[in-house]
Formats: structure tokens, sequence, C-alpha cells
């Protein structure tokens, strides 16, 4: 058991980027509230779109067309508050926020004015598991983090729209049939192939597995059959894996670090 902070090892600060399913918005705010308790003056942020977070999640949320004007109203908006959370525009219908394009994030974190920039930077509708359609994710180059989330429930779930995001994704990628089973290793199958969660990902940044939704002996056990998987024989360039919730304190369960 341990944070968020220590187990992706987040130093000196960067830009996060998170993509997959089953958990990402809250894994960001989590992630946010532990960095900015610490004083780091943190920008909580989408390439996609994301709810309107609520007060306990973000105290602020600005929005704001270009980089330059977020910046100038950060400058304030820091001295009251070390976590913000900024987009392009309210859609109201839907209640959510729209956020930047990545090279406006880029040009964020050139400023120098945040410590930390956590990005959601996949969309999947709520479901625990999904597969990166051609346009996705959409990762900002400046991004030195990349976690990739999976929800431990859709585990013995049947690959179907009611469990994954664009299931013909998945089954394209893992050979489950339409309506088979979901198993621990056509997770972890999805978590080392280029074209799944890590897709995408700058050469430069560090890779994490998030395994999430660890709130039951069951999907806990499931977790560490695909920890298992990832870290033995280290594949695909993962930098860790860990094995979580975020409802509940520790949001940390168990984590490995693959040198």
């Amino acid at each position: 058991m341990t944070s968020l902070r220590h187990s992706l090892q987040l130093q000196k600060g960067g830009v996060i980027s998170i993509v997959g399913a089953g958990g990402k918005t809250a894994l960001m705010f989590r992630l946010a509230q532990e960095l900015a308790a610490r004083g780091d003056r943190v920008l909580t942020t989408t390439t996609t779109k994301i709810r309107l977070p609520m007060r306990r999640q973000s105290p602020i949320v600005m929005v704001s067309d270009s980089a330059e004007r977020l910046l100038r109203q950060a400058g304030v908006i820091l001295k009251h508050s070390p976590h913000m959370t900024a987009g392009r525009r309210i859609l109201h219908l839907h209640h959510k926020l729209k956020g930047f394009h990545p090279r406006t994030i880029d040009r964020i974190w050139q400023s120098g004015v945040f410590r930390w920039i956590i990005v959601e930077a996949d969309g999947a509708a709520g479901k625990p598991l999904k597969a990166p359609a051609e346009h996705e994710p959409v990762i900002p180059d400046s991004t030195r983090w990349m976690i990739g989330i999976v929800g431990l429930t859709v585990v013995g779930k049947p690959l179907n729209a009611k469990w994954a995001f664009r299931p013909q994704l998945v089954s394209a990628l893992t050979g489950l049939a339409p309506n088979a089973a979901i198993s621990v290793s056509a997770i972890a199958k999805m978590c080392l192939d280029k074209n799944g969660l890590m897709k995408n990902a700058p050469e430069r940044a560090m890779r994490f597995i998030f395994l999430n939704q660890a709130e039951s002996q069951r999907c806990l056990a499931a977790g560490k059959q695909i920890a298992r998987m990832l870290i033995s024989p280290a594949r695909a360039g993962l930098s860790g894996v860990l094995i979580g919730q975020t409802i509940y304190e520790p949001t940390v369960e168990e984590y490995h670090i693959i040198i």
C-alpha cells in the first residue's frame, strides 16, 4: 500500500496522460488532490471531454479558448488554490467540459505555470474496458507519464457493448469472440498489444498500467493474475503495474516497478 506519487515514480513535475476505461476521471482527480496537497500547482484537463467536476474533485473550473488567456488567469487563481481544472468550453446539454488540442496543452506546459498537468486523453462512455479507435488516444507530445487503466469488474463478463466500449475492436485485439467471457489473459493482451492501452505513447514516456476497481477479493485476485502476466517477463516497455481502486483509501493496494 503506497501513494500514487510514489508508485508512479512522479518526480520534478510533468504531463501525465490517462487512457483506457474504468475510472480515468476518478483517478485523475485523486492524483491531482494528492499532488496539490503537497503544494504543487496542478492543472487537470482533457483532450476529449469529461463530466464537469464536482467541487470536491476540483475547487476551480475555468473555461478558456486559448492557452494565453488561461495562463494569465491561472496566475491569479493559483494564489488561492493549487489545483484547477480547465477546458475550452462547457457542453451544457451534456454537462461536460470540452478539452484542448494536444498542442495547446504542450504550450501550457512549456509556460512553467504548472508543476503538473494531468490529461484525460481517452473516452470510454463509462465502460470498464475499451480498445482505441484509429484516431485514439489523443496524447500531447509533452507527456512524460502515460497511465492505461482497466476496470477489473469486467473480468468474466461477456464481451458486448454493456461491458466494453467498441467491443468489436476488443475482439480484434484479443481474439475473443463476441459475448465470450472476458479473461485475465485477454486483458493482459490489451495492455501489451501495440494497438492496445499504450497506443500512441510518446517514446520517452514512462508507461504504467493501473488495474482499477479492486474493491472485492475477486477483482483483487484477478488484478494480481494480470499483473503477473505483465511483469514476467517485462515486456512492451512497461514501467510498472498498479492494482487498486479510486473509492477508498489507500488508492494503491499493490504495485510492481519493472526495471
